[in-house]
């Protein structure tokens, strides 16, 4: 549950006022600047990296904002600012990218749910650029170069959104962003306006000596137009298809890697075996994830309106991760350092389990 003062943060860093975020915060230093806000469950620090704003940046990092902090599609701050610095270049790498390396460098290699890291959005960024370098084109040739500007949003849009796609995304997008029907519409638009200019110009200068454009050629144009609009389009749903894929196969990675260590964790637990666990040799279905996340990979490709199925498998894993049995098994080869932090999360598992199960016989 966000707090007041938790909201207070939250629109200070929507309104870019960074004086009196910073004076909030030096009011309140054990405040935890770590939470989730909105339909796309972001932290204020991802907030700021995605309206560019390095000022608030800077300054919830020095407050403890967490850099590896995940939202709704499983990606860091550091993701929302190489997708920043793909869209607008050097400067939002140099405000956004650099202070969060610094802070986190190991945050270059954590995957969002689609398996892309910041680091191959970086990656990326390099061979668009070089990709621009070598094929500028010519000032005097303005259709080319308009051309190029069409492929090049597009690039944008694809690179923006790589790999960060889900179901929800069918539902109304944020107001300050564009989903890709408004920016299908504006660039041509804009490509339309453009040529109905260049045709009054070219009007004006010839002083009516000039032919316009017999009906054939205009119709050539506007099929030309609108195979390329059906072009990007097409190749847009082939990406969220392709997007789609990759994230089912990441999943079904994860509950079969979960059922793996679960067997050979709790099967050593039962033997004579004397090796101590800790916290991160407990096969957790999610192990840097919420408990929310733990269950979503735990009932991967369970049909929830199979009921009996779907009873079924959750009394397989309340067995598993009852507390009771779970000591039983496994207290005695626990690390103690983290033995409570283990014994904690086993029984916040077990309790989202058993609510998911009432709600069942409700």
């Amino acid at each position: 549950m966000v707090s007041r003062k938790q909201t207070r943060v939250w629109k200070y860093v929507e309104e870019g006022s960074v004086l009196k975020l910073k004076s909030f915060l030096r009011k309140h230093r054990d405040l935890d600047v770590n939470f989730s806000q909105g339909r796309r469950q972001r932290s204020p620090l991802q907030l700021a990296c995605s309206l560019r704003d390095d000022a608030a940046l800077r300054l919830l990092l020095k407050h403890g904002a967490d850099v590896l902090q995940r939202d709704r599609k499983g990606d860091t701050a550091l993701h929302i600012a190489a997708n920043r610095a793909l869209k607008h270049g050097k400067t939002a790498y140099d405000d956004l990218v650099v202070p969060l390396k610094k802070s986190c460098p190991e945050a270059l290699t954590v995957s969002n749910r689609a398996g892309v890291t910041p680091q191959d959005l970086l990656n990326w960024t390099k061979h668009t650029h070089t990709a621009e370098n070598m094929s500028r084109p010519s000032e005097r040739d303005a259709e080319k170069e308009w051309m190029n500007k069409l492929f090049d949003e597009c690039e944008d849009e694809f690179f923006e959104t790589f790999g960060v796609y889900d179901a929800d995304d069918f539902l109304p997008v944020d107001d300050d962003e564009e989903d890709f029907g408004d920016w299908a519409d504006r660039i041509r638009k804009e490509y339309f306006d453009k040529k109905h200019a260049e045709a009054q110009r070219l009007a004006a200068s010839s002083s009516g000596w000039r032919k316009k454009k017999s009906k054939q050629e205009r119709e050539q144009e506007e099929k030309s137009n609108k195979e390329l609009h059906e072009k990007l389009q097409r190749e847009h749903e082939e990406y969220l298809a392709r997007a789609a894929r990759k994230e089912e196969e990441t999943r079904r990675g994860k509950k079969r890697r979960y059922e793996e260590r679960c067997a050979a964790t709790f099967d050593g637990a039962s033997s004579s075996g004397s090796a101590k666990l800790s916290y991160s040799d407990i096969p957790w279905p999610a192990p840097r994830g919420t408990v929310q996340e733990m269950l979503d990979v735990m009932l991967h490709g369970v049909d929830r309106k199979d009921v009996p199925v779907f009873r079924k498998m959750l009394r397989k894993q309340q067995a598993l991760w009852h507390p009771d049995k779970f000591a039983q098994r496994c207290e005695a080869r626990l690390e103690e350092k983290d033995k409570q932090r283990i014994l904690d999360t086993v029984t916040a598992l077990s309790q989202e389990l058993n609510r998911l199960a009432q709600s069942l016989r409700t």
